[in-house]
């Protein structure tokens, strides 16, 4: 388990966005949701990614499945950044996040100065903390590659916010160097989908057209999950382990010293393995 320096502790969670951007679900999840095979109060939710303005991305609400493929073991999405903006959340989501009910994350992207601000417009609401988002694999911003940049946004986060910070970084970062500038300011790391040709090197990206997307899920567990390893070689910042596909998958990560697993892309295949591994988890202990 994880705990944070506002007291709150949680050993599961969810990727940001598997849950949309209130951690209740997608419009096409409540029905899992009804029925009692999707419960989202077992999880600390993170929402979709949220920048100061609203970003187009690839992401299409009359056709939400066009920027994401099934693959075996996992999934690729190229969904980008899609999102009505920080003013959006504040107005429509914001005032009604219970985190008795469930726990919420805001995860946030920009530069430093925007992360500064976001930081600000959200102190006031219900979260138990912020995520910075430093490793979309579906754009090619350049504050994501920079290394000094990540290490200033989280900086600009904690002066400007008392919430608990969760830095996400991918297989792409040098995190050796990222470690050593966020001590002071970071309290867990989760960890994002890896790049399609990372993975698959020698083969096209069904989602070329779009940039190629991100993969998760068990095909990406030797990435996610040997960076998993290497940050707990480099410091004693909890990380919190991606990549949870089969039940047995908890077990496994823990047996690795994980203190916190994440859920993500197995809820577009599988709805109610997530909600089926926790209780499994809770029952064995």
């Amino acid at each position: 388990m994880i705990r944070l320096s506002n007291g709150h502790a949680f050993e599961y969670m969810t990727a940001s966005g598997a849950l949309s951007f209130d951690g209740r679900g997608w419009l096409w999840e409540r029905p899992w949701r009804w029925v009692g095979l999707l419960d989202p109060t077992l999880f600390t939710s993170v929402t979709k990614t949220l920048t100061l303005r609203p970003t187009e991305g690839n992401l299409r609400w009359r056709n939400p499945f066009h920027c994401l493929r099934l693959i075996r073991g996992g999934v690729v999405n190229a969904v980008g950044l899609s999102n009505p903006g920080i003013d959006w959340w504040r107005g429509k989501i914001g005032p009604s996040v219970d985190s008795k009910k469930i726990p919420l994350v805001a995860s946030i992207l920009g530069e430093p100065e925007e992360l500064a601000a976001m930081a600000r417009m959200l102190s006031c609401f219900d979260l138990v903390g912020l995520e910075i988002n430093a490793s979309c694999p579906n754009t090619e911003d350049r504050f994501l590659q920079d290394t000094a940049g990540v290490i200033e946004g989280c900086e600009a986060v904690k002066t400007n916010s008392c919430l608990p910070l969760i830095l996400k970084v991918s297989a792409g970062h040098d995190v050796s160097q990222i470690v050593k500038g966020v001590g002071g300011f970071v309290e867990a790391f989760s960890i994002n989908s890896v790049p399609w040709a990372m993975i698959f090197p020698s083969h096209q990206s069904p989602l070329e057209h779009l940039g190629g997307g991100g993969v998760s899920g068990k095909v990406a567990q030797p990435f996610t999950w040997g960076l998993a390893k290497k940050l707990a070689r480099l410091t004693a910042i909890p990380v919190i382990w991606p990549s949870m596909w089969e039940p047995d998958d908890v077990q496994k990560a823990k047996s690795f010293g994980a203190k916190a697993v994440s859920f993500g892309s197995v809820f577009l295949r599988y709805p109610s393995r997530p909600t089926l591994c926790v209780r499994k988890e809770l029952k064995r202990n």
